[in-house]
């Protein structure tokens, strides 16, 4: 007599995660729960569910949901960082390294809607820890902004540098948020209007 398969007819064995994977995928379907549900409304229960793996387990991983939130807040400054720094550097110009880095912002935010929901709509319903992840994701671009700044002589001083790159900061999380209720702005269209606005000004400061 042969041992019964573990597995239905038809169907493969089901591949052990290890912890970095699990991790990841939890993460990512978290994200598009909170795109559906928002942060506030969105339970442990589904996304276990939805991962296909016991409510401890994310605890186990997490934590807590904040601790979750926060995990992902890591990874998407992460992430940004590596979709948006390198574009300053590989563009022959300072006007179009920082045009390709405001592209790339403008694309990542295109494809991760979810988590700029919870950093703009849901700051206030995000624990004190959540709140100063949104901070240091802002702080990040803001620092390599302000030094690729005064490297390209594109201000004439390390702290007006500072100030212009709170000022692109800003102004491409607003457009962001603006760009979700008129999809027809495309992001290099984006990140045109913004340079046009902004750049002229930067230019002018230098002389």
């Amino acid at each position: 007599m042969t041992a019964r398969s573990t597995t239905r007819a038809g169907q493969q064995p089901r591949q052990r995660m290890s912890r970095a994977e699990r991790e990841r995928q939890i993460l990512t379907v978290a994200e598009d729960l909170f795109a559906e549900r928002g942060y506030a409304q969105a339970t442990m229960d589904e996304l276990a569910e939805r991962v296909g793996v016991s409510k401890p387990v994310i605890y186990d991983y997490f934590g807590s949901k904040e601790g979750l939130l926060l995990a992902l807040l890591t990874r998407v400054r992460g992430e940004l960082y590596a979709a948006t720094r390198p574009a300053l550097d590989a563009a022959a110009s300072p006007r179009e390294g920082l045009r390709a880095s405001l592209t790339a912002f403008f694309c990542f935010i295109d494809g991760h809607r979810a988590a700029w929901s919870v950093l703009n709509r849901e700051s206030a319903l995000v624990g004190a820890e959540a709140l100063a992840a949104v901070e240091r994701l802002r702080s990040q671009q803001a620092e390599f902004l302000g030094a690729f700044l005064v490297g390209a002589g594109a201000a004439p001083d390390p702290a007006t540098a500072a100030v212009y790159a709170q000022i692109l900061v800003g102004a491409a999380e607003r457009l962001a948020l603006w760009q979700e209720h008129h999809p027809a702005l495309t992001a290099e269209a984006a990140a045109d209007h913004l340079m046009n606005a902004l750049w002229n000004g930067m230019s002018g400061a230098r002389t």
